[in-house]
């Protein structure tokens, strides 16, 4: 046992270095990263998201920036009978791309995007009871290509996440 620890020790180390070393968009323009969204693959170790994510569909998330510089983001959930709205308010970091949401201790990181297909954002919550790491795919269109996906299932691992924990979220038609 205690010739495990030190290894156990190096390990989480490496993950705590590994979770501050998210990249993050350089430079990342608000105006051309404003708009409607689809959500349409989800990777994430949360429990609540692991039990649900084989009955979800695409979502849309509509993103805009506040003139302090916060992102806003509304998603829009398609549930059996009716949409369900959520509102998010992510407050600058200080570093463009990486947001802060007070109430629920969250960070969400603007990864990658080329601003008209796709972006890749990677969102930690610091909960006591569990923290949890998400990385989602948004499209502008709610098709995505297999190169995308495949591009977006290579980060999976890189993050901490593994691929069971992978939804590719079905069309809502809504």
């Amino acid at each position: 046992m205690t010739a495990a620890l030190p290894s156990l020790a190096l390990a989480l180390l490496c993950l705590l270095q590994a979770g501050a070393q998210v990249p993050v968009q350089p430079d990342l323009d608000t105006e051309k990263f404003a708009g409607e969204w689809h959500v349409t693959a989800i990777a994430s170790n949360c429990s609540v998201f692991l039990k649900m994510k084989d009955g979800m569909k695409s979502s849309m998330a509509i993103v805009s920036f506040t003139p302090e510089g916060d992102l806003a983001m509304k998603l829009v959930l398609p549930l059996m009978d009716k949409c369900q709205e959520f509102e998010l308010l992510f407050q600058q970091s200080g570093q463009a791309g990486h947001y802060m949401g007070a109430q629920e201790k969250r960070n969400l990181r603007v990864m990658e995007t080329d601003y008209s297909h796709y972006a890749v954002l990677h969102e930690v919550q610091h909960s006591e009871a569990e923290p949890s790491t998400a990385l989602q795919l948004l499209t502008r269109e709610q098709d995505v290509s297999p190169q995308l996906l495949q591009k977006f299932m290579e980060l999976i691992p890189t993050m901490g996440l593994t691929e069971d924990m992978l939804a590719v979220l079905p069309k809502s038609g809504e």
